[in-house]
């Protein structure tokens, strides 16, 4: 492990967090040489306060992670399909941040567990950030959003006995067999990226793009690795999560250090509204992908990283990345729960942290106060909107593009799509079969049974009846 600490020349003076300068940083003000501790050590009381407090909420998942920063690069014209200045013209450039994380375990877990890779990119553009985040997998376990609580906590520990519990992961898996595209990738070779330089990454979701003349697409975006794909054996992960539990911490870092920067093209699917309406699969499903024979890739520029960061929890853990910052053009995935994750890890002001600041354009608001307020607090200006005075007004160009929304409103159940068409790869089937087999055999036996009976009803080829008994093709 190399370390990257370089020896000042002239250090500076110890301080207090106050400033003010410590004269012996080793040694307790006591009453003697063996008396009591006086509480009027500033010095110690400075830094155990701080000490007791420093540690903040981890994220709820993708806990354990990587940061870096660089910049993307326009190198193709999308601005047909899209308006944002980040994509104004070829050449541009645009200053990111990226973190990349495993989804399940907690920030001291392995590097190399069997888990999608959490891949967030934040452009500091000149309308405000843009935060995409995704995962290094087109797709995900489910469909409907309600069940995002329910489907991390089956992730996560037994609450009884506080250690995984793969009835938890398996029942869960086996009663929604929507999870079934997402579950084979996870079993796949891909399932354990040789570090999180050499996989894709994914927006995962679909998106709106909005031209200047306010037409819109839908979308769906890609990053692409330059390095190559490349994965661990289960083996090779299984030595390293003992060896070296910060493996893809370190090849990372360890690249960028030594200039070998990693960079990913950057693509674009697109997909006209009456595409949309005629498309035999719900295009905003997130358990299925967008054929790249009818939709194929569109190139739009190169991302690299080329700088570490210089303090870890300053510009990593205290990173925020939340997909409802979007500049005019492009528009929702996801929007809630990011931000409200954001506020109560890192508090009301959360924005105003340099990782997260939108230097680049200017902030002018109604939001004041709350706790960590870093800045002005924009001064004298009105707290409050509409007012007559000299204060932000909205711009009705920035509007957002309208649509039209005709169906009841209901709860409809997604449960019984089509969840088999989009899932086999034969190449990886072996490999795949084995991998899910050394996970579900310590499930219950009740749970194997029925993640080996998924039954979409829809699927005529998927099983076959004789007499009363179920016979099921071997598809995995």
């Amino acid at each position: 492990n190399k370390s990257y600490f370089t020896p000042e020349i002239t250090p500076d003076t110890l301080t207090t967090g106050g400033g003010q300068p410590i004269g012996d940083k080793l040694n307790l003000l006591t009453a003697g040489p063996r008396g009591p501790l006086l509480v009027q050590d500033v010095v110690f009381t400075d830094e155990m306060a701080h000490f007791d407090r420093e540690r903040i909420p981890e994220r709820v998942v993708h806990a354990k992670g990587a940061g870096a920063f660089g910049y993307f690069e326009v190198t193709h014209d999308i601005t047909r399909f899209c308006k944002a200045k980040v994509f104004e013209h070829v050449g541009k450039t645009t200053p990111i941040s990226i973190r990349f994380s495993t989804v399940a375990g907690e920030s001291g877990s392995a590097d190399t567990v069997r888990d999608p890779r959490g891949f967030a990119v934040k452009f500091y553009t000149e309308e405000g950030n843009w935060d995409l985040t995704g995962n290094n997998t087109p797709i995900f376990f489910i469909r409907d959003a309600l069940l995002f609580p329910s489907f991390v906590h089956s992730q996560k520990r037994n609450p009884q006995t506080h250690m995984r519990d793969p009835d938890m992961f398996w029942d869960f898996i086996s009663l929604r067999a929507e999870t079934l595209h997402q579950v084979s990738f996870v079993f796949s070779d891909r399932g354990i990226p040789d570090g999180h330089r050499h996989m894709n990454g994914y927006g995962s979701h679909t998106f709106k793009l909005v031209n200047a003349a306010g037409e819109p697409v839908y979308c769906k975006f890609h990053f692409k690795t330059d390095q190559g794909i490349k994965n661990l054996s289960v083996e090779e992960a299984g030595r390293l999560a003992a060896s070296n539990p910060d493996y893809a911490i370190a090849d990372l870092y360890n690249a960028i250090a030594e200039g070998n920067f990693p960079s990913w093209t950057f693509y674009i699917q697109v997909m006209t509204f009456d595409q949309a309406g005629k498309y035999p699969f719900n295009p905003f499903d997130l358990t299925k992908v967008w054929s790249h024979k009818d939709y194929p890739l569109i190139p739009v520029g190169k991302i690299v990283l080329n700088r570490n960061p210089t303090n870890y929890f300053a510009e990593v853990e205290q990173s925020a990345y939340d997909p409802s910052n979007m500049p005019p053009g492009i528009d929702p995935g996801r929007l809630f729960s990011y931000p409200d994750t954001h506020r109560h890890r890192l508090g009301a002001n959360y924005l105003q942290l340099p990782v997260n600041c939108p230097y680049r354009a200017r902030v002018a608001n109604y939001q004041r106060d709350g706790p960590m307020c870093m800045y002005d607090n924009q001064g004298g200006a009105p707290n409050y909107f509409p007012n007559s005075f000299s204060a932000p007004e909205a711009q009705p160009r920035f509007v957002e593009s309208k649509f039209q929304v005709s169906p009841d409103v209901a709860r409809y159940n997604s449960a019984d799509e089509d969840n088999v068409t989009q899932v086999l790869n034969e190449e990886e089937r072996q490999r795949l079969c084995q991998n899910m087999a050394g996970a579900l055999k310590d499930a219950q036996v009740f749970i194997q049974n029925r993640m080996l009976r998924h039954q979409p009803p829809f699927h005529k080829n998927y099983f076959t009846h004789t007499n009363q008994t179920t016979k099921y093709a071997p598809i995995l």
